[in-house]
């Protein structure tokens, strides 16, 4: 890719249009985008926009910390986009319409000859791009779309024989092998900042409130949950300084561990390359926390890559064989969901676990696990259920990682756990929150438990629970099922599909 200087003008470079469109979606930033790199590139003049779908806004409730994440980065978009255009009518323009209608309207109305966006292979958005594209055409409007929030996607990364892996450990390999310092590289924007148009009066409105919208604040600012492309740097500065541990404190709720970037990924407040490329440069220095992190972001290419080339995982198993499972239904499943999504299931990791994901949105990935595994392998639950129910209420919801996580722990999906292996709720609870430190802190009324008792207060003595202050069954539920039996029942319940002798 041609090198920007600094000293450079906008009439110094060519361009291929005119006047182009950047299409902001899961890219909020001005910093290594890709997609704006290239729209700056090969357009004499650009405006930018974010279009607040009403499609997708429509199946919300009313108060979604993800579109107030959303409208606050916008903020800052806005700014920085005008900062760099070197007028104050620069900046974002913010629509609040069905961006199928929306964007072919603005085009012709701005009169761009093309349209840039970043690359989504989420069927809906798929969908949506052709009949952009479509609409676009008939105006002689060109949609460019741009690789910007994976490394390497679709059939970049394939078996030697051609083919789109369904294992992670040779996709991992063959990934860290491509890997070089060009798929990293930094796409510059500062050079053709005055590139970047006024916008037209009637466009000139501040970016809307969440009000405007037809939404109500969430406690995303009482959770302190950083925005933006600041709130991005903030957090990766100071994840930075824990990476070389990440590999012995990921699994531990109740220790900062994570990076807590997942909803910065999402909404691309940062840039993916600059995250690979720190981790890489660690991981060859010798770095073991590095080297993990660095897995788990190859992960995200690898579910990215399992959507893109084999969409019918989003509504059906990537093993076919696996949806003729029987899942528990009636409303004795009803009931069991709902008390799962309650965290009521007298499983104390499991209950803590989803009062986090219902106070503040986010779920640590080790607990993700065991409370995916209990829903399907404990209640017999569809891994479906649990998956929009994540959809939900994640504030880093990702459709590729989600279903991937939840085909994982049902064992339906590629590379999954086998159908055998089922998390055991209370040795997870014993292992990975051995003081119960996280219990306590999102389930005050175990609070006084030992740290024995805390993980199973069913086998607590009566003494010990009265000195608690814990009622099984009043202010603490009873297990809702025995381990045990489930275990069992689970084993029967995959026979039908791996013909496991039942013994």
């Amino acid at each position: 890719m041609k090198t920007i200087l600094a000293t450079n003008t906008p009439q110094d470079m060519p361009h291929d249009f005119d006047t182009g469109l950047m299409w902001f979606r899961r890219d909020l930033r001005t910093t290594d985008n890709a997609t704006l790199h290239q729209a700056l590139r090969r357009c004499r003049q650009v405006h930018c926009v974010f279009i607040f779908d009403a499609e997708i806004l429509a199946a919300l409730p009313r108060i979604d910390r993800r579109v107030e994440f959303i409208r606050e980065s916008l903020s800052e978009l806005d700014v920085a986009l005008r900062f760099l255009s070197g007028q104050a009518q620069g900046g974002l323009i913010v629509r609040h319409a069905l961006a199928s209608d929306e964007i072919p309207r603005l085009a012709r109305q701005l009169q761009v000859q093309a349209v840039f966006a970043g690359r989504d292979d989420e069927p809906q958005a798929l969908a949506r791009d052709q009949q952009v594209a479509h609409e676009l055409q008939t105006a002689d409007i060109t949609l460019i779309t741009c690789k910007d929030h994976v490394i390497f996607e679709r059939r970049e990364i394939l078996t030697q024989g051609g083919t789109v892996y369904g294992v992670f450990t040779p996709y991992k390999r063959n990934w860290l092998s491509r890997l070089a310092p060009e798929d990293l590289a930094d796409h510059p924007i500062d050079a053709l900042g005055q590139r970047l148009a006024a916008r037209p009066l009637e466009f000139q409105a501040p970016v809307p409130t969440l009000a405007d919208i037809g939404f109500k604040k969430s406690n995303l600012s009482t959770l302190k949950i950083p925005t933006g492309m600041h709130g991005g740097s903030q957090l990766f500065e100071d994840f930075f300084e824990r990476m070389d541990s990440y590999d012995t404190t990921r699994d531990f709720p109740a220790v900062k561990g994570p990076s807590y970037l997942g909803v910065h990924l999402r909404f691309g407040t940062v840039s993916i390359r600059q995250l690979v490329a720190t981790a890489w440069q660690r991981q060859l220095a010798g770095s073991a926390g590095a080297a993990v992190w660095l897995s788990e972001l190859v992960w995200r290419d690898f579910y990215v890559s399992i959507l893109a080339n084999f969409p019918q995982v989003a509504q059906s198993a990537f093993k076919p064989e696996y949806d003729a499972i029987a899942w528990e239904t009636g409303l004795e499943a009803q009931a069991l969901f709902a008390a799962w999504c309650e965290g009521r299931t007298g499983y104390p990791l499991v209950d803590a676990a989803m009062a986090q994901i219902n106070q503040t949105g986010y779920m640590h990935n080790r607990l993700r696990m065991v409370v995916g595994s209990f829903l399907v392998k404990d209640l017999g639950l569809d891994w479906r259920w649990g998956e929009r129910y994540f959809a939900e209420h994640l504030n880093d919801f990702d459709l590729s990682a989600n279903n991937g996580g939840w085909q994982w722990v049902a064992s339906s999906g590629c590379d999954a756990q086998p159908y055998f292996r089922i998390f055991n709720p209370v040795s997870q609870s014993e292992k990975f929150d051995p003081q119960g430190k996280f219990i306590r802190r999102y389930l005050p009324q175990l609070a006084e438990l030992s740290n024995k008792s805390i993980h199973a207060p069913w086998l607590a003595k009566p003494l010990e629970l009265q000195a608690a202050g814990v009622t099984l069954g009043g202010n603490y539920p009873i297990p809702i099922v025995q381990h045990d039996e489930a275990r069992a029942k689970t084993l029967a319940r995959y026979a039908v599909v791996k013909k496991i002798p039942i013994t």
